[in-house]
């Protein structure tokens, strides 16, 4: 047996590739599994070493990606794109039949960090402010006291010089963590994970607003709301001026898209050979940028 055909080297090229089945959303590539895979996924990444990066798609990043080609690229080449909003399990669910719980990255950032605990990995925090940073750093040390927490660093609010850009990387690799959590916010930690994964060689996790939550300083909502997907009501709340345009545009638009993608998907099904032969996804016509 070549080192080529060892069963090592061919998990590595499996996880690189991503095992996690995935379906299409408005162009988007979404990765389709349980909570559990997903954190089993999540963890054989940062045991193996593997430089990679996964997304936590909502409705405003799949339509960012339905407008912006490159940014389509950057989310469909990630290692899992994880279903975080609601409506992408309710659209699986009239489309394709599929029963996709919801993986929320703010559910999933504390049970990353006992995990991390329990095996031993090192976590890194960037993004956000300094004294947010700090306040996660304090209760997670607290709620979890084994964990390894190898550094943070809050970046400038602004674009990054090449020297400044470079000097981040040099530090966050310096301390060689296993999983790095960013908040950047959408669609600036993504494109800054898919740039930098190879760089710093760790598995990087775009989470947003999962830092707020658990630091205390944002609440969640009801879990009955949350199943009603009114979260981004509640954030409209919190950040009207920032917002508005956002959840404006990007609901009502993922509304009409999903609508138009679900009757293309019936009418499949009920004239299979005449009449939706010319009929696909690319009948919806894609912006241009």
């Amino acid at each position: 047996m070549t080192e080529a055909d060892s069963p090592v080297s061919n998990r590595l090229n499996n996880q690189v590739r991503g095992w996690m089945k995935r379906k299409t959303i408005l162009y988007s590539s979404i990765s389709i599994g349980t909570y559990k895979g997903f954190i089993s996924e999540l963890f054989s990444l940062a045991d193996y070493k593997i430089p990679s990066y996964v997304c936590f798609a909502n409705v405003h990043m799949v339509i960012e990606a339905y407008k912006d080609r490159s940014f389509r690229k950057v989310m469909n080449e990630a290692n899992l794109v994880a279903p975080d909003g609601k409506p992408l399990s309710v659209f699986l669910r009239l489309s394709e039949g599929i029963k996709q719980e919801r993986i929320c990255g703010m559910d999933l950032f504390p049970e990353l960090l006992r995990r991390a605990e329990e095996s031993g990995k090192s976590v890194y925090l960037y993004g956000t402010t300094e004294e947010l940073l700090k306040r996660i750093a304090q209760k997670a040390r607290k709620e979890f006291p084994a964990l390894r927490i190898s550094g943070y660093c809050s970046p400038p609010f602004r674009d990054l010089t090449p020297e400044e850009s470079s000097y981040i990387i040099y530090r966050i690799k310096e301390t060689t963590p296993d999983l790095v959590f960013v908040s950047l916010g959408c669609p600036k930690q993504e494109k800054w994970m898919a740039e930098n994964k190879d760089k710093i060689g760790s598995c990087l996790l775009g989470l947003g607003q999962a830092f707020k939550v658990y630091a205390g300083q944002e609440k969640r909502l009801p879990s009955w709301m949350r199943d009603l997907s009114l979260e981004w009501m509640y954030r409209l709340y919190l950040e009207p001026r920032r917002l508005w345009k956002r959840y404006v545009f990007s609901n009502s638009y993922f509304m009409v898209l999903a609508f138009h993608a679900i009757m293309l998907q019936f009418l499949r099904h009920l004239f299979p050979a005449n009449h939706t032969a010319r009929l696909s996804d690319d009948s919806v016509e894609q912006p241009d940028n």
